[in-house]
């Protein structure tokens, strides 16, 4: 959607596509938001939720199976597992999408890892085709009215165009920008050391593997200390993204600074954000 400042102010039913890295605020403002009428939607929360929730639990009683005593207890029904992901502790979902390297330090290969990637792509596609029904939900079960959609890092790599043109018949997308490097070192060490699960292209792991290989002097994947690769390939895959935002941004969106963000404390902050960055166009 696009705006002119004087049609923004006079929209009476404001719903919002935050886009952007993990780290750079999205999560932060939607939280100030929901305390003032807007409905939170968090693709990662229905990710995990609805579309990862079985495979999640899969994994996890596969991994109960191993123990004799909870073995037992499984097999007859005697206990229930459940998957607990919040909004801002997505650790079920980190834990299945998990981390390339070798399996006796907690990686996965090259082929359960691509596995989980793609079901994580779908699943991540699902949450964005499903954010018309909850505008919807939002309004007429919940009685908020407004929306904001706090997507994941990942949206500018799904590489499914039709998901970018529902957001943008739906909602107006805000691009938050990283512009300094002291800003991008600071979100790049955050990442590290809170790392949330991380989509990567094939094409790109398809470049960035062999470069990783080479300059540890590996084999293969199943070598790698997965830790030190997750660390090692962030700061390319940072980096790769910024096209791709802009190239959503720039023909369908707005644009505003982490800096910006860093600033808005409360929803008139945000709106006057919004608003400044209409102007600009």
């Amino acid at each position: 959607m696009k705006f002119t400042p004087k049609s923004f102010r006079a929209w009476p039913r404001r719903k919002i596509t935050l886009l952007g890295m993990s780290g750079v605020g999205k999560t932060w403002l939607s939280s100030i938001l929901r305390r003032n009428d807007w409905f939170h939607y968090s693709a990662d929360y229905r990710i995990g939720k609805r579309y990862l929730d079985e495979p999640i639990l899969d994994l996890v009683k596969q991994e109960a199976m191993t123990v004799p005593f909870l073995r037992e207890l499984l097999r007859r029904d005697w206990i229930d597992i459940s998957n607990n992901v919040k909004v801002d502790d997505l650790g079920p979902v980190l834990s299945f999408v998990g981390k390339l390297g070798n399996p006796d330090r907690g990686g996965l290969s090259f082929e359960e890892f691509s596995s989980r990637q793609a079901q994580y792509r779908e699943a991540e596609i699902a949450a964005m085709r499903d954010v018309p029904a909850f505008i919807r939900k939002a309004r007429k079960i919940y009685g908020y009215n407004h929306f904001v959609n706090d997507v994941g890092g990942s949206l500018c790599e799904l590489e499914a165009p039709d998901v970018i043109d529902l957001l943008v018949e739906h909602t107006l997308i805000l691009y938050i920008q990283v512009t300094t490097q002291e800003e991008e070192d600071a979100l790049i060490r955050r990442a590290q050391s809170d790392p949330k699960p991380l989509y990567y292209r094939p094409a790109f792991l398809g470049e960035y593997l062999p470069r990783y290989l080479e300059e540890r002097g590996l084999s293969e994947s199943s070598d790698a200390d997965p830790d030190d690769f997750t660390r090692w390939i962030f700061p390319h895959l940072f980096r790769s993204r910024i096209p791709r935002y802009e190239a959503i941004a720039r023909p369908c969106g707005y644009t505003v600074t982490s800096d910006d963000v860093n600033r808005v404390r409360d929803e008139k902050d945000f709106l006057d954000l919004l608003e400044a960055a209409i102007a600009r166009g």
